[in-house]
């Protein structure tokens, strides 16, 4: 069942091991057919070295799994939340990375300090509120998608593709499972500069208009650098 998505979730899975943002079993990713609606996600606790294509789990969107020997992710039930509220989602990943997660963990959001972030990120990359411990106690991983979705609000998930859990780390998701890891590596290269560029004692982001310009040269109908297809520099 799914067989090339779950070679492709297995990947990108691999991935984030050679992009530096996992370690050990940290970190997880999913995929979403669109034709069935079905997801694939990570078996939970498995490591990145003893993983095969056939070890990822196949769901539904309740959860059900629908094919697996393993228990899927932890996290499931917040990718799942993040697909129900985002019909334009067909992945969704989470990793500790260092610099993106020391943002989570001081409750702060990244502000576009530059135009490496303004290619990604149309704004700030933002931070949610602390659960309470009464979300915390119960159904804690269903209460983390519900303050992604509380903190985004009515922004299009695909111009801020990344939150920051406070205290815990990002989120990351995209157009598909490439695109999610994609997102994910940008952030942590964005968040690595603006931890930088706080030290060195700049607080103000960039100006609007210039953000502006370098979102919408890369994004939209307007959009005007590359090939066409490219999302590379």
């Amino acid at each position: 069942m799914l067989k090339e998505l779950k070679n492709i979730v297995f990947k990108a899975n691999l991935d984030l091991v050679s992009h530096g943002l996992v370690i050990h079993t940290w970190g997880n990713v999913s995929g979403r057919d669109k034709e069935s609606g079905l997801i694939v996600i990570k078996p939970s606790g498995v490591s990145y070295e003893s993983m095969k294509p056939e070890d990822m789990v196949v769901i539904d969107q309740e959860g059900k799994v629908l094919e697996g020997k393993y228990k899927p992710s932890t996290d499931t039930p917040t990718h799942l939340l993040l697909y129900r509220a985002y019909g334009s989602l067909g992945g969704v990943v989470h990793t500790h990375s260092s610099y993106a997660t020391s943002w989570a963990q001081a409750g702060r959001a990244i502000p576009p300090y530059g135009t490496t972030h303004a290619d990604h990120f149309y704004g700030e990359v933002p931070c949610t509120r602390l659960l309470t411990q009464k979300e915390t106690d119960n159904d804690y991983e269903i209460n983390t998608g519900k303050i992604i979705i509380e903190k985004m609000g009515t922004v299009n998930p695909l111009t801020v593709p990344s939150v920051l859990v406070n205290g815990h780390g990002p989120f990351c998701w995209g157009s598909d499972v490439e695109n999610a890891v994609y997102n994910a590596v940008a952030l942590e290269e964005i968040a690595k500069m603006a931890f930088y560029t706080v030290l060195l004692g700049k607080k103000e982001p960039i100006s609007k208009f210039l953000l502006d310009k370098h979102f919408k040269r890369k994004h939209g109908t307007d959009a005007y650098y590359g090939q066409g297809n490219s999302e590379e520099n």
